[in-house]
């Protein structure tokens, strides 16, 4: 693995957003080295919080989000291989394909899309589209599935709160010895 030295990150945290790195961090790029010094402040993944079920801020791409922090901040390199080393860093902590695409894919988001115009935008589709798809289709199927889940479930609004949840209990009770009475049957 091209991280140098330990293992471990050692972290303070400073607020609810940042944390202070406690060890130095070290990555060995293709032509380059970069060093992450003691003191450097971070947030780890800069993941919106609408999407922290999907990507939480940290994981096994903790050390590339801190060096991407660094080297975005002190601009060793210019924005777009910074994106590019996050990448390539991401695949050598194991992180999935579709994953790293869609972080790959906001952090160019993050970098190219602030003051673009409309050519920019147009330039930045096909990257962003199939990250897009990709939360949008698990959301559409889970939102559809809880739908589906509600209306099979629901007792008529007409009936006090109080015998709906007792009609929900028979409901299942009954379920449940319909269950049991077909499996006693296929014995």
């Amino acid at each position: 693995m091209p991280f140098l030295g330990e293992q471990a990150i050692v972290v303070e945290e400073v607020d609810a957003v940042r944390w202070r790195l406690q060890a130095p961090l070290t990555y060995r790029a293709a032509t380059d080295v970069f060093h992450v010094p003691v003191g450097f402040l971070t947030d780890f993944a800069s993941v919106p919080r609408p999407l922290i079920w999907l990507i939480p801020r940290y994981g096994a791409y903790t050390r590339a989000a801190i060096v991407h922090d660094y080297l975005c901040e002190h601009a060793p390199v210019d924005r777009s291989d910074a994106d590019g080393i996050f990448r390539r860093m991401l695949r050598e902590c194991g992180v999935s394909a579709p994953q790293r695409w869609m972080m790959w894919a906001a952090v160019r988001f993050g970098g190219r899309m602030s003051g673009a115009g409309l050519r920019e935008w147009l330039l930045f589709l096909p990257i962003a589209l199939p990250a897009v798809l990709f939360l949008a289709v698990p959301f559409l199927i889970d939102s559809l599935f809880l739908l589906l889940f509600r209306v099979c479930t629901e007792l008529p609004a007409d009936i006090p709160v109080e015998r709906r949840r007792e009609e929900g209990a028979v409901l299942r009770l009954e379920a449940r010895a319909e269950a049991a009475v077909e499996r006693v049957a296929h014995r």
